[in-house]
């Protein structure tokens, strides 16, 4: 799995004019699942998202977790792309729809059981994401 996570001051997702999530202060996921990716590889990923620590504290840098922010989950399949050779990108890696869907719902699932808000977009829908960058702060995890 693949995740760009971005610490956003705000951000929201719309789906045919409807606002379909959105959070203020926290984390914007944008997630990408790839073929060979497993159930336990989902959890890696949410754990990994909740406990970053890229949030400014007094003495250290602290996570969504230890804030108690809210996470927005996008699920975004180009992440698999592969942009090595020519200039149209390969989609062989990234999980069908029908695999990809439940390891997606997974990762939101194990945010909300490490007591996370999670607000998510459509799977599979024609999304428009707006996000108002904190820093900016954007990370590339790949699990």
């Amino acid at each position: 799995m693949r995740a760009v996570v971005t610490r956003v001051r705000s951000a929201s997702v719309t789906v045919e004019g409807e606002v379909v999530g959105a959070i203020d202060r926290g984390l914007l996921a944008l997630v990408g699942v790839a073929r060979t990716d497993t159930a336990d590889t989902a959890r890696e990923l949410a754990r990994k998202i909740h406990e970053l620590r890229i949030f400014p504290g007094d003495d250290a840098e602290l996570s969504a977790a230890d804030l108690g922010l809210p996470v927005l989950v996008v699920s975004q399949f180009t992440l698999q792309g592969d942009t090595r050779r020519g200039r149209r990108p390969s989609w062989t890696a990234a999980a069908p729809g029908p695999d990809a869907e439940p390891l997606v719902e997974a990762v939101v699932a194990e945010l909300r059981a490490r007591g996370a808000e999670v607000a998510t977009g459509v799977f599979g829908a024609s999304m428009q994401v707006a996000s108002v960058n904190d820093g900016p702060f954007t990370l590339l995890l790949d699990v």
